[in-house]
């Protein structure tokens, strides 16, 4: 729901308090509901990327119960330096942007992807994509993020399906990103090319 705020005021919707976060589209404001957190869902590899995006589902394998996205969070999806499979040329980078709607649960039949089973998962919408092989660098934002405290191993924490960031983190790396987001039906192509899930347009 989108109304006109002055900066930092708080309201009251449906009896429940919400904070304004400045979260700009050109110059358009949001409420987001307190409570929403944002977490940096990881992908590995360019088949599950292009599922994910051409389906707007996420799974995640088993045994991974804790830690996952609520319906209603905020997701940033990551695409490991191996995500391309050439990971001496590309890097980890914070590429796209969506919403979870729906709760994450066990699904009727695994996903499958080579030898990995993925036997819970959840709906997102994505509302933006930086270019294929774009996006923010995570690791030269390391410094400044709390969630890594140590910079020497922060690539061990981001070994998981899904991260949840700090606030400040997230307020970062979503501010980051923006400017680079064009919508997922000019971009989706780029991202499916050479997969399974590919269209041919």
């Amino acid at each position: 729901m989108k109304i006109p705020l002055v900066e930092r005021d708080t309201v009251r919707v449906c009896r429940r308090h919400v904070r304004v976060d400045e979260v700009r589209r050109g110059a358009d404001r949001t409420v987001r509901e307190e409570g929403m957190a944002t977490h940096l869902v990881i992908i590995s590899d360019r088949e599950p990327l292009a599922w994910v995006l051409r389906t707007q589902r996420m799974a995640f394998p088993a045994g991974r119960a804790s830690g996952l996205p609520a319906e209603g969070d905020q997701a940033l999806l990551y695409t490991t330096r191996g995500c391309y499979r050439n990971p001496t040329r590309d890097r980890g980078r914070v590429m796209g942007l969506a919403v979870v709607t729906s709760p994450v649960e066990t699904l009727p039949e695994p996903v499958v992807f080579g030898e990995r089973r993925f036997t819970s998962g959840c709906s997102l919408r994505v509302e933006g994509l930086a270019p294929v092989r774009g996006g923010v660098l995570l690791a030269d934002l390391v410094p400044r993020l709390e969630v890594f405290p140590d910079e020497r191993s922060w690539s061990a924490r981001i070994r998981r399906a899904s991260l949840r960031l700090p606030s400040a983190d997230a307020e970062l790396l979503t501010r980051e990103l923006r400017p680079l987001l064009g919508p997922r039906s000019e971009r989706l192509a780029d991202y499916t090319r050479g997969t399974e899930w590919h269209d041919g347009t």
